[in-house]
């Protein structure tokens, strides 16, 4: 026998938000709070009706977007209209041209990188484009128990009146597969084994037993599963050869070339700036190229011009963490500074993505203010900000 999920509850979220959250909303106690961060269905929810109204090509079942409109979403372009669409991922236009044909298939998607390289970021905006809704989300850690991924039960419904459907809570992947929307899950790698291992049967038989109440819940067309792992930071558990074969594998690299990371900092520095309501740092882009080319030289292992060779810090340094110590200096410089960017407000950003371990690190960081910051051309600023901020 098989049954749909139980009806969830009600969000207490509106679902017709837009960009600008509760704007123009009031409750009896005032104005409603203006939401920090909004699902990308939110935040881009112009951008993806203009897709939706102009998008005249084969849509999968329960598809808000034809494939080829889902990646021009993610990757950017102008419609026909003159619309413009802005990139979510700046990299490879083929990664997800594969990442989005895998979920048009019956096999879920595994997207794989290191730290920062917008996992999180790409399985949001596919599961948004998909099927407009992001919010079907398992977050791994290691205590994530099975039933986030099954479902679980009201225990004063089950104590009173024992296992019944009205006693059932589902988990957002039973009601991904009860109405054919995309589940993601994140930080897989870091799920117990156990737990891992009940995604078997939802991948390859597109079925949830529920053997308490003798049912099932089958998946329905257009539900599909979005998980992200790193490949560096593996978490506690490897996961088994039998549900590696349920995914299609797609590895996100690093930015190729200082540009495009450059591009992808100023980006998302912009749309944080604008959350938080940080005034936008004239002359800012100086300091973000500095702030990458540090990273992506001490990552490397090898100065820009590839005369150097650099000691590598114990951390990833990610393109994220270059966002985060953009953004902190851009809060410092407009909070306690005259609104302009300078070396001082990203110094100690700086130092603490790089020192991570107190020991090791700080030698790293200090022969490289040396041998490469002091020596390069204008960059003396920068380094004496540094060694205030370390002194």
């Amino acid at each position: 026998m098989s049954v749909s999920a139980p009806t969830p509850t009600p969000s207490v979220r509106s679902g017709t938000e837009g960009a600008e959250g509760t704007e123009g909303a009031e409750e009896a106690d005032g104005p409603a709070a203006r939401v920090l961060r909004p699902h990308a269905e939110h935040a881009f929810a112009a951008e993806l009706d203009a897709l939706a109204a102009q998008d005249d090509r084969p849509r999968p079942e329960r598809w808000r977007l034809s494939p080829w409109a889902a990646a021009t979403y993610l990757l950017g372009g102008t419609l026909p209209d003159g619309t413009a669409i802005s990139p979510k991922y700046v990299g490879p236009r083929r990664i997800v041209e594969v990442a989005v044909s895998t979920l048009a298939t019956d096999r879920a998607l595994l997207l794989l990188g290191v730290p920062g390289t917008a996992k999180t970021w790409v399985s949001e905006h596919l599961a948004a484009a998909v099927s407009g809704d992001s919010t079907l989300l398992v977050q791994g850690t290691a205590g994530t128990p099975e039933e986030a991924i099954r479902y679980g039960w009201n225990y004063a419904r089950l104590l009173a009146h024992g296992p019944r459907r009205d006693a059932l809570v589902p988990s957002p992947v039973m009601r991904a597969m009860a109405e054919g929307a995309t589940a993601r899950v994140e930080e897989l790698t870091r799920i117990p084994a156990d737990v891992q291992d009940s995604l078997l049967t939802i991948l390859s038989e597109k079925t949830l037993p529920i053997p308490e109440l003798g049912e099932e819940v089958q998946a329905v067309g257009g539900f599909n599963l979005i998980a992200t792992a790193n490949d560096r930071d593996r978490g506690v558990n490897d996961l088994s050869s039998a549900l590696r074969r349920r995914f299609n594998t797609v590895v996100l690299p690093l930015p190729e070339n200082a540009e495009a990371e450059v591009e992808i900092v100023t980006r998302r520095v912009e749309q944080l700036g604008r959350s938080l309501d940080l005034p936008s740092a004239p002359d800012g882009a100086r300091e973000i190229r500095r702030v990458v080319t540090v990273f992506r030289e001490l990552r490397g292992g090898i100065t820009a011009d590839g005369r150097t060779k650099v000691k590598s810090p114990s951390g990833t340094l990610s393109t994220a963490e270059a966002i985060s110590v953009v953004t902190q200096g851009l809060a410092l410089a407009a909070h306690f500074g005259d609104g302009v960017l300078r070396p001082a407000d990203v110094a100690a950003g700086l130092l603490g993505a790089v020192v991570r371990d107190p020991a090791a690190d700080r030698t790293v960081w200090w022969e490289y203010l040396e041998t490469v910051v002091r020596e390069r051309e204008g960059w003396a600023d920068l380094y004496r900000a540094c060694r205030e901020v370390d002194g």
